[in-house]
């Protein structure tokens, strides 16, 4: 792989424009070869025959010795030939942007040249501030961290009161250390006489300059009668916990409805719950804080290397001899110099282990570096192989209906009615989550950080291959109880069985959703879970804070209304109808209408909540818009639907559905493109786009906003009362009409998790804030 393709595909996407233009100072470089093959400009140090000879003369030149490079002393310089001089512009006493002064100008050609030095410069300089930029970031975040420990520590002393020579650990960290110690004993052994040695660290936690410092273990164990000497040994002072305010109630529906009807209880209480929790919130903050220090790493290296590679091609195209003065620049620079990034991960990783692995490294490093996914060639031989299956049902119950006949016979109408929409309900998961792998195979062919935008743990994400192979097994499964369906139905010998028949689809329902909330770690149940949580506070929107894997998840399930009407119609025709002789009456109820209204509100309701939630937090005039929105919406399926359940059709319904229809898909429409994916900027430097875009076509855009708009117009089969046509029937085509609105909503998702992602390289977004579980009530620089 070339190094560009590499540097790329290595970089930190949010931080690309950060990084150095490796493809631009390409092109400069290309620019300048070009020009030299043109004009046949010659090269100093071409192999020519005087540098032929020259070489061949060298030869017989005195031997130097083997060390005489290492010797003491300055080497010498040849200033015939020195190309460049690079100097740094001092601001304020720090160090400032470095200029590099081409000396060769006045050659032919040498204005490329200069102009390349030029563009090097700007993006060197650029590369430094930024990382200068992060580094002092992280730094103040290391200070916090050092604080967080400090009150962590103090509250571990206070909670578990550990015994130290026969004194409260307590009473050591309030009143002092005596010198003159017993051995260990810990609380929980107190009555016993026995006694135990206790390794005691000395915790000195990020020292002024916010490094975590580990301070070596002051141990004297005990030999023969000698007592323990534990002088050296200073507790973490308990006064800490005077000045520290805790936060560590996990957000639920009842924390959140005490947040609104009183204040919330911040005072420590001490208890091992309250501690636990506290461990738990700083593991997390520890793991991302690390994350960020690995990132940054990445991006001093690869930068670094980048200058190097550029180099080595200039003076390989200009065969000059500029690359060393130009990297040694690199290497005193303070991207080449630093190495608090580096220190700091190796104290990290030490009071990581100490502090949360219970001083097991290999468990420690396993949680910081997690290793990355690795692909396996049986999840792509598995999907394979299921896909085949799937396609040879298909084609055999394509065989089975022609071979019998089924469209004309008696049944038909009966098995569309009653049969269809229980199967269709797995058709349309399978739809959806078929455009689901194909947004992530674009995702991740076009750099999208969509497992940082989702919030998904490092490595527990599903690719492109493993959504395959549950929508291939998921679609093994439906097309097999099909046929089944098919088969027993028709086959006089097993119509003893037809309670059993008309069961299949009930057994795959149930199967799915074991496999969904299955406890056990089988069939991706990290995946599973994210899920399970995200569905659980879209249903109890108001009472959680709202994150973008909710309402994203929210969103989706405003495009499967048809899967929560068949849902219901499960629930109709299993307990009230009559499923043994393939007969419902599910549509004469007033109660199944009333609910047929109701669950194509649902998701447009947590929408609107959601909304409601993010307008009362973020205080964001947005939010409101985008909840008149899907209020809109909920008044344009309702009377949407009743007009639709009417059985004699009236003007003033329809003339009220088709308005609020329009309304809504106008708005809809002009949110989904403008807000949702931020195109149609007219002064943007794609017109009508948006200055940046991921895909290297234009047109890809403009299909998209016309498909949408296209496909947001489905609703004028209900409210122009196409019931039917030729070829489908009435069940059909509702199923048609809602896989259309899946399809949508697929393009949709790309689009928006594309803006999203936009938006954070261009805020240089890469990491997620963790909650800290103690904040500090004075103000003041006070050392913790």
């Amino acid at each position: 792989m070339k190094f560009g393709k590499e540097f790329a595909a290595q970089m930190v996407q949010e931080w690309q424009e950060a990084y150095m233009d490796y493809s631009k100072i390409k092109s400069i470089l290309k620019d300048i070869l070009r020009f030299r093959q043109q004009t046949k400009a010659p090269s100093p140090m071409a192999a020519t025959t005087k540098g032929s000879l020259k070489r061949r003369v060298s030869l017989y030149r005195a031997f130097s010795g083997l060390t005489s490079r290492y010797r003491s002393g300055s080497p010498r310089k040849n200033n015939e030939d020195e190309v460049i001089l690079i100097s740094a512009v001092q601001e304020g006493g720090s160090e400032g942007d470095y200029q590099t002064m081409f000396l060769m100008s006045g050659e032919e050609g040498g204005e490329y040249e200069l102009v390349f030095f030029r563009r090097l410069d700007d993006e060197f300089n650029k590369v430094v501030k930024f990382y200068k930029k992060k580094v002092e970031e992280v730094t103040v975040e290391a200070d916090e961290l050092s604080k967080q420990m400090n009150a962590l520590i103090a509250l571990r002393i206070k909670v578990d009161n550990p015994v130290v020579g026969g004194t409260d650990m307590v009473n050591l960290a309030a009143n002092g250390f005596s010198s003159n110690s017993s051995p260990v004993v810990h609380p929980t052994n107190g009555g016993m006489q026995g006694w135990t040695r206790m390794d005691v660290i000395q915790e000195v936690e990020m020292s002024s300059e916010g490094l975590l410092e580990e301070v070596k273990e002051g141990n004297d164990r005990l030999s023969g009668g000698e007592a323990n000497n534990l002088q050296g040994f200073r507790p973490a002072p308990l006064d800490v916990l005077d000045h520290v305010k805790v936060n560590v109630e996990p957000e639920t529906p009842i924390s959140t409805l005490k947040g609104i009807l009183k204040s919330s209880r911040s005072d420590l209480s001490f208890s091992r719950q309250e501690l636990s929790k506290a461990e738990e919130k700083i593991t997390q903050a520890f793991v991302e804080f690390y994350r960020k220090l690995r990132l940054l790493k990445s991006y001093c290296f690869l930068n670094q290397l980048a200058f190097s590679k550029i180099m080595k091609k200039y003076d390989k195209i200009t065969s000059r001899n500029a690359s060393k003065a130009y990297l040694q620049m690199v290497d005193k620079s303070y991207l080449g110099r630093s190495d608090e990034v580096t220190k700091l991960m190796e104290r990290v990783e030490a009071t990581y282990v100490k502090h949360f692995a219970n001083g097991n490294h290999r468990k420690g490093m396993k949680t910081l570096r997690p290793q990355a996914k690795k692909e396996r060639h049986r999840i792509t031989f598995l999907y394979g192989f299921f896909s085949g299956c799937s396609i040879a049902l298909i084609v055999a119950i394509i065989v089975n209906i022609h071979a019998r006949d089924l469209l004309k016979s008696q049944g038909r109408e009966q098995y569309m009615v009653n049969i269809f929409p229980l199967y269709s309900l797995f058709g349309f998961i399978v739809l959806h989550m078929l455009m689901y792998s194909g947004n992530i195979f674009f995702w991740k062919r076009y750099r999208v950080n969509f497992s940082f935008i989702f919030g998904f743990k490092q490595g527990t994400e599903l690719g492109y291959r493993e959504v395959l192979l549950l929508i291939s097994g998921l679609s093994l499964l439906t097309l097999a109880g099909v046929i089944s369906h098919l088969d027993m139905e028709i086959d006089p010998s097993t119509k003893s069985f037809r309670t059993l028949t008309e069961l299949i689809p009930l057994y795959l329902l149930i199967v799915v959703l074991s496999i969904t909330f299955c406890p056990f770690n089988i069939i991706y149940r990290s995946s599973r879970f994210f899920l399970i949580r995200c569905a659980f506070h879209c249903v109890c929107a108001p009472l959680y804070k709202v994150t973008l894997p909710d309402f994203f998840l929210a969103d989706q399930l405003t495009s499967q209304v048809q899967a929560f009407r068949s849902l219901e119609f499960y629930i109709c025709y299993y307990v009230w109808g009559n499923f043994r002789e393939r007969s419902n009456k599910c549509e004469d109820s007033e109660v199944y209408k009333v609910f047929y209204i109701v669950v194509a509100i649902i998701p447009y309701w947590l929408r609107f909540v959601q909304c409601l939630r993010r307008l009362f937090e973020e205080k964001d005039v947005a939010h409101g818009l985008n909840g008149l929105k899907y209020f809109s919406t909920i008044a344009a399926v309702a009377i949407r639907t009743i007009y639709q359940l009417q059985k004699q059709k009236t003007t003033t319904w329809l003339v009220l559905a088709a308005a609020t229809s329009g309304i809504a898909t106008i708005v809809n429409t002009y949110w989904d493109i403008v807000v949702d994916w931020g195109l149609l900027r007219r002064n943007s430097r794609n017109p009508w786009l948006r200055d940046k875009l991921i895909l290297p076509h234009k047109g890809v855009y403009f299909v998209a906003m016309v498909l949408n708009c296209i496909l947001r117009l489905v609703w004028m089969q209900q409210v122009l009362n196409i019931q039917t046509v030729p070829f489908l029937h009435k069940k059909a085509l509702i199923a048609v009409v809602a896989c259309l609105e899946i399809i949508r909503r697929g393009i949709w998702n790309f689009f928006r998790l594309e803006n999203e992602h936009l938006n954070n390289v261009g805020k240089y977004r890469a990491f997620k804030s963790v909650p800290l579980p103690f904040s500090y009530d004075y103000n003041g620089d006070r050392s913790i």
